[in-house]
């Protein structure tokens, strides 16, 4: 009895384009020689899900299949092996299914040539164990992405953090001053290469926690820092928070909003903190402080 090129791939007989080629694309990869080097039965099995889509993942000889104009093997039915021309060539059991004799079958339009190039170093018109094709360098394994979110402080100063990547831990260095977005690579703990070459790399990106104060521009810390009016006219000396500790600046008497304190080697990797002043007026009313206020001198500081 003639075989179901349906049931070789799993699906039913009204199965869309795309699900006849997702089937393929899934059998493809699980009975692919290369994967399965031990397996002899893999070899004929991929050639029997590929011959099975040569004939389904095509529309018209589909529908001829579906007409019974040809067979499982691509045969005119009832006019011989060669009513047609030879137009629909059996695979024999030895022969090459993708080159040579048999019906020519495209594999970058399913995949794309950078898939298969990985087994055994083939491209999209070879594959190894008999298959044919010329030989290619071998292909580095894929990358794999992950995203680790990091706070402001480990981020700025720089730390080492421990992930468990795949079951594995591994210790990750976070450089100081890795910004918002920044991208890690840890070489060769990616993918396996398929055909003998390197491994592929592990991207992490990093998504950097805001700050309730600081801000990282460059390699400069920003703090704006919030004073008195009293510490604003008579100066002061304040313990201000840097990224390593803390440490006490001194206020100048008569300072203004906006006006900048810097704090030397204080940012990250030689830069330094800068200090931005805001005076903040009181809430509470003083007559004392409104009175004082009246019998000072009235000072121009409009130009318009």
């Amino acid at each position: 009895m003639n075989k179901d090129l349906y049931q070789v791939l799993g699906v039913s007989k009204t199965a869309t384009e795309n699900e006849i080629k997702s089937a393929y694309r899934k059998l493809a990869r699980k009975y692919h020689p290369d994967l399965n080097k031990d397996d002899k039965n893999a070899a004929e099995k991929f050639k029997e899900v590929s011959s099975a889509y040569d004939i389904l993942g095509d529309k018209e000889k589909r529908q001829k299949y579906d007409n019974n104009e040809i067979d499982a093997d691509g045969k005119p039915t009832g006019f011989g092996a060669g009513g047609f021309g030879g137009g629909y060539q059996a695979y024999s059991a030895g022969g090459n299914p993708f080159g040579g004799s048999g019906a020519s079958f495209d594999f970058s339009s399913i995949f794309g040539d950078d898939i298969f190039s990985q087994f055994s170093g083939r491209g999209a018109g070879g594959f190894a164990g008999g298959f044919g094709g010329a030989s290619r360098r071998p292909r580095k394994g894929a990358d794999i992405n992950y995203t680790m979110r990091i706070d402001f402080l480990s981020a700025a100063r720089g730390e080492e953090k421990t992930v468990n990547l795949n079951g594995k831990n591994i210790n990750v260095k976070i450089p100081a001053g890795t910004s918002n977005g920044q991208t890690l690579r840890l070489k060769g703990l990616g993918e396996p290469s398929f055909n003998g070459g390197t491994p592929g790399d592990v991207l992490i990106t990093l998504n950097v926690d805001r700050h309730p104060y600081f801000e990282l521009e460059d390699k400069n810390i920003l703090l704006e820092l919030p004073i008195t009016l009293k510490e604003a006219i008579l100066g002061a000396k304040i313990t201000v928070p840097t990224i390593t500790g803390k440490v006490a600046v001194n206020i100048p008497p008569y300072a203004t909003t906006g006006e900048k304190l810097r704090l030397k080697g204080k940012g990250v990797k030689g830069g330094d903190q800068i200090i931005t002043l805001k005076v903040v007026m009181p809430k509470t009313k003083s007559s004392e402080l409104e009175k004082a206020l009246q019998n000072m001198p009235d000072e121009t500081i409009r130009t318009f």
